[in-house]
């Protein structure tokens, strides 16, 4: 059960009016003949605890004689098999046999021995390490070694020590020595000091260590992931990276562990059975509650989606509950995010585009290039492609200039004549300004029958005030009329006053008012804030309430203000708002929200959405490689990588085809 002073958050608790003896019948009972009753099995031993278990394998020997986790081996195939044979055990014993299985024939799962030697509390490894001794007459260590090399092997043996720093006290003089030492160690050094890194992540506390990260952050500019990825490399990189991640939250971790085991073909039923046997009594709840904050899916649903039988029914009783259809909301996942905007208020990530101003540029000679390129029978795409590609924006316009100065030509038609299809959009789309260009895609999304709402919220939820009015601008010279005119007679209700709210390009652009952000979040029905989201509000009032929040006050004031009302709910905002919103308006508001806690993260999930699966949305995925490709997409490459561990490159790469992939590639600026 949970420690003292602990909320248990455990989803198998202890049966009430246990009796050993009754249930060691039960099982006998329910094997006993020819076949077996199934159901009885699993619905016995996953509404048992652990320490029960034990009890019942010890009373079914004393009453039978024979060894129940045998006697189940026998009755019971595949993967239900191992799934309720793994339960019987104790943790630390199925953890041990976990490892042997691992590292047992030829190759070895890596995989495996990080999750659990990353994941574990000291306690837990010197249990791991004494019921291994106990189970296999082997010294764990010495296995371990013998079976693995380089760096890996001694983070590995760190680990195996169980000698994690438990003091909650915290040096503020060491945290910034450790972020400094972690940063001269990778990113300042020629080559990487990997003894650095493994003493630090190894040895310090879980507390310290996240002061160390935000620290890190602080003064790199980036995190400490992105860091490892770029410093170290294969199942090093790997297990550092799991140690981060269960440094700043096990559950998390855990969750993400979960759902990579079961998207995609097939599913990896070992990790699966692992994961939801080993935290069954620990943190499956909080495990649930971040699966559902990332997926935006209970993990309930993803298993009755993925699997099937008795195996499935198994898996569900072990997780306890459809957070779906319960509706709640998450403080694990919360408290995650408190920290990050905690964090966000003092790190300063600087902003980086991929496509910046050529050196020695020469307008006239760029509008020859492009003029041969295009003459004569045949198209050369790829001179095209270079040149375009590798020039500002502004730079752009002066070779509009150039060619028509020098030809007599328009530039624009002559591309437009020359080239088809989506690389025509691209390129197309480079030549205009920014704002002609935002511009355009927001006449697109609302002329015409029906009105792509994701185009308006993606570009009206995401501009700066400088941007918005220069789209407005652009938008009443090339069509005569104006946007919130358009908005206005295309859309409706709340979701039009959002749009209108944002055209007029009026948020607050100041810093943070803690106390005003701790108005705006408060629950206080009179004022009208945040936070009130009771049941007995009309959604009317909500909706206006989020809306004069959202939409005015400024980006660094925002993340103050979410701060603060998870400080106040345990709820993070993004919930409420898809827990009393639908359509268009809960998808306006959770893109304004995404925008302000990370703007390249935002983008980065939009390019993923756009390519994965069956088909790719050329639309989206050129929309954005245009428009943030001087402004963050480098930074939205890093969040790419961060987010989905693979590269936006090899994403584009694989996904498209021809000089449209190229131009997509050139733009993009680098592999990760």
């Amino acid at each position: 059960m949970a420690p003292k002073g602990k909320v248990y958050r455990g989803s198998v608790k202890e049966f009430p009016g246990f009796d050993a003896s009754q249930d060691a019948e039960a099982l006998y009972n329910a094997m006993k003949g020819f076949g077996s009753d199934k159901e009885a099995i699993l619905d016995l031993i996953t509404s048992r605890n652990n320490k029960q278990r034990v009890e019942i394998c010890q009373a079914y020997k004393s009453q039978y004689g024979k060894d129940l986790i045998a006697d189940l081996k026998y009755e019971l195939t595949g993967k239900f098999e191992r799934l309720i044979v793994s339960l019987m055990r104790p943790p630390p014993y199925s953890d041990a046999k976990e490892i042997k299985d691992a590292i047992a024939g030829i190759g070895t799962d890596e995989k495996c021995l990080i999750e659990i030697l990353a994941s574990r509390t000291n306690q837990e490894i010197h249990d791991l390490v004494a019921a291994y001794k106990d189970a296999y007459e082997r010294d764990l260590e010495a296995d371990v070694v013998g079976d693995t090399s380089g760096h890996f092997k001694k983070m590995l043996v760190v680990l195996l020590q169980g000698a994690r720093e438990e003091d909650d006290v915290v040096s503020e003089d060491l945290v910034e020595q450790d972020a400094k030492d972690l940063l001269e160690a990778g990113e300042l050094k020629w080559g990487t000091d990997e003894a650095q890194f493994i003493y630090i992540l190894g040895r310090r506390s879980k507390q310290h260590l996240r002061l160390v990260f935000d620290e890190y952050l602080k003064i790199s500019g980036k995190p400490i992931e992105r860091s490892i990825r770029g410093e170290l490399s294969g199942d090093f990189e790997k297990l550092m990276l799991a140690v981060v991640k269960c440094i700043r939250s096990t559950a998390e971790y855990f969750a993400e562990r979960l759902y990579k085991a079961m998207k995609g073909l097939g599913t990896r039923d070992n990790t699966l059975i692992r994961i939801m046997v080993s935290r069954s009594e620990i943190d499956m709840l909080d495990i649930r509650e971040v699966f559902r904050t990332k997926y935006e899916k209970s993990l309930y649903n993803m298993i009755k989606e993925d699997t099937s039988g008795e195996y499935k029914k198994a898996l569900l009783k072990l997780c306890g509950g459809d957070d779906d259809a319960a509706g709640e909301f998450f403080p694990e996942a919360a408290q995650v995010a408190y920290r990050m905007w905690e964090l966000s208020a003092v790190a300063k990530v600087e902003l980086r585009g991929t496509v910046q101003p050529t050196g020695s540029f020469n307008d006239d000679g760029d509008a020859q290039v492009l003029r041969k390129a295009m003459k004569g029978i045949g198209t050369d795409e790829g001179a095209i492609i270079e040149v375009l590609t590798q020039r500002s924006n502004a730079q752009r316009q002066q070779i509009l200039k150039a060619y028509k100065a020098h030809y007599g030509r328009d530039l624009m038609a002559d591309l437009k004549s020359e080239l088809s299809g989506s690389l025509a959009k691209l390129i197309l789309g480079l030549m205009l300004t920014p704002a002609q260009y935002d511009a355009k895609q927001l006449r697109k999304a609302v002329e015409g029958a029906g009105t792509d709402e994701s185009v308006l919220i993606e570009i009206m939820a995401t501009r700066n005030n400088q941007e918005i009015k220069a789209i407005n601008e652009a938008y009443q010279e090339a069509y005569n009329k104006q946007l919130e005119d358009d908005l206005s007679s295309d859309t409706s209700g709340h979701f039009k006053r959002i749009l209108v709210s944002l055209a007029l390009g009026n948020r607050d652009e100041g810093p943070e008012n803690l106390t005003q952000a701790h108005e705006d979040a408060k629950v206080r029905p009179a004022l009208a804030k945040l936070a009130d989201v009771s049941s007995n509000d009309s959604s009317d009032s909500l909706e206006t309430r989020f809306l004069s929040i959202l939409c005015t006050r400024s980006y660094p004031h925002l993340r103050r203000v979410f701060q603060e009302f998870i400080k106040l709910t345990n709820h993070d905002v993004e919930h409420a708002i898809r827990k009393r919103m639908s359509g268009d308006v809960r998808d306006a508001f959770l893109a304004i929200v995404r925008s302000v806690k990370n703007k390249p993260a935002f983008f980065a999930d939009k390019l993923y959405k756009s390519m994965k699966g069956a088909g790719t949305d050329e639309r989206t995925l050129t929309r954005i490689m245009i428009s943030r490709s001087e402004i963050d997409l480098f930074n939205i490459r890093g969040e790419f990588m961060d987010l989905f561990d693979k590269s936006l490159h090899r994403m584009i790469e694989k996904d498209t085809s021809g000089d449209y992939r190229t131009a997509l590639l050139a733009l993009c600026g680098g592999e990760d």
